[in-house]
């Protein structure tokens, strides 16, 4: 990242969702949270401007949906990476299964 390019906060977001651990996932609104700055949206915005730089795929809605437009491309991702996935029954859209993917930005436990 080229800190004269992009705004301070952007480059916060960033460095959060580079931080989210494969196969894990946090929402835009916990990013903020996280930052203690902006909310949901701002993240989203940042995400939609600089996001293709960092895994986009792990900063998702908080209901689990995937990102409209990019939904095959995080699909494989999400596969690659074994994160949790609610798979689709009659007809419904494949989510992420937020109860188990959801990061809360602690570091891994190494007794797990």
């Amino acid at each position: 990242m080229e800190s004269a390019e992009l705004p301070e906060y952007a480059e916060r977001v960033l460095q959060v969702a580079e931080e989210i651990p494969p196969g894990r996932v946090m929402t835009y609104g916990d990013i903020a949270e996280w930052l203690g700055e902006g909310g949901p949206r701002q993240v989203g915005r940042v995400m939609a401007l600089y996001g293709g730089t960092v895994p986009w795929w792990r900063v998702v809605r908080a209901d689990g949906a995937l990102l409209p437009g990019h939904e095959r491309r995080a699909l494989g991702h999400y596969r690659a990476e074994g994160t949790p996935l609610r798979e689709a029954h009659g007809g419904a859209a494949i989510r992420l299964d937020m109860r188990r993917a959801r990061w809360d930005g602690a570091p891994p436990d190494p007794q797990a």
